[in-house]
Order: C-alpha cells, then sequence, then structure tokens
C-alpha cells in the first residue's frame, strides 16, 4: 500500500506538470492519436484484469485489484487532453468534435465511476467491487457505441 501511494504521489506531480504542456505536445494528429490510443490500452488492461476477478474467472487478490483500480482511477484522466482540435482519426467518431459537449458529459462519467470503483477496490469489499465495476464498465460501454468506430 505504501508503494501504492508513492506511485500515486509521483503521478499526480507528473500529471499537474504534464497537463500543462500537453496541448503542446501533439505537433502532429497522429501523435495525440497514439497517446490516447495508449493510455486507453493500458487502461483497458487493468480494467480487464479486475473484470477477471469480478466474472469469477481469477483469484480474488485485493491487493491486485487495489492496485489495478487505482492504476484505471490515475489513466482515466489522461485520455482527453488529446481530442482537441485537429486531433481528429483514429478510432475516434467524428461526433467527438460535433457533439463534444456530450463526449466530455460521458467523460467525466467514466472518470467519476472509476473513481467508485477505486474507491470500492481500496475497502477490499469485493461485492462493492462487483457492483462498481458494473457501473464503471456501463460508462465504457455508453462511449465507446457512441464515439468509438467499429
Amino acid at each position: 500500500m505504501k508503494l501504492q501511494k508513492i506511485i500515486l504521489a509521483a503521478t499526480a506531480s507528473v500529471l499537474a506538470l504534464g497537463t500543462s504542456i500537453a496541448f503542446a505536445q501533439f505537433q502532429k494528429s497522429e501523435d495525440a492519436i497514439k497517446y490516447r490510443q495508449s493510455v486507453f490500452t493500458v487502461m483497458s488492461t487493468s480494467f480487464a484484469r479486475i473484470g477477471a476477478v469480478v466474472k469469477g474467472e481469477a483469484p480474488y487478490n485485493k491487493d491486485e485489484v487495489a492496485k489495478n483500480a487505482a492504476i484505471v482511477a490515475m489513466l482515466s484522466t489522461l485520455p482527453w487532453q488529446a481530442f482537441g482540435p485537429g486531433t481528429e482519426g483514429g478510432k475516434a467518431q467524428p461526433e467527438i468534435w460535433s457533439e463534444n459537449a456530450k463526449f466530455k458529459g460521458a467523460g467525466d462519467k467514466m472518470q467519476l465511476a472509476v473513481a467508485s470503483l477505486n474507491t470500492a477496490a481500496q475497502s477490499g469489499d469485493l461485492e462493492s467491487i462487483k457492483k462498481a465495476f458494473a457501473a464503471a464498465g456501463q460508462t465504457c460501454k455508453t462511449c465507446h457505441d457512441d464515439f468509438k468506430k467499429k
């Protein structure tokens, strides 16, 4: 748990610095696309590890679930900076830019649901984790249905 706190504190520091220069780092739309796809890939991997436990496909290890939930929560704050003007393309549907308020709302809902999942995971209560996982998964599905190319 101590290592996790150190990692989260270091990540928060990097995020605070990185967010202010994020838009400048995307000189080309391809850079933004790679960045956001990379974030979503790592996020999906950690989310799937929790999912395997929730579905009974993997044994419940409180520390591993808590670690993966913390990773998902931290990563959930990152991809949005790579959806600015001029970053169209990749797996993103054009509606992200034409219906930006709806997209932003979906992202905000996902971040709240993932924060709840992280809280549940840190508590260690598997039933709470299962409920929070289902809610978080639904926010992901809704956003994918509305804004990700099939």
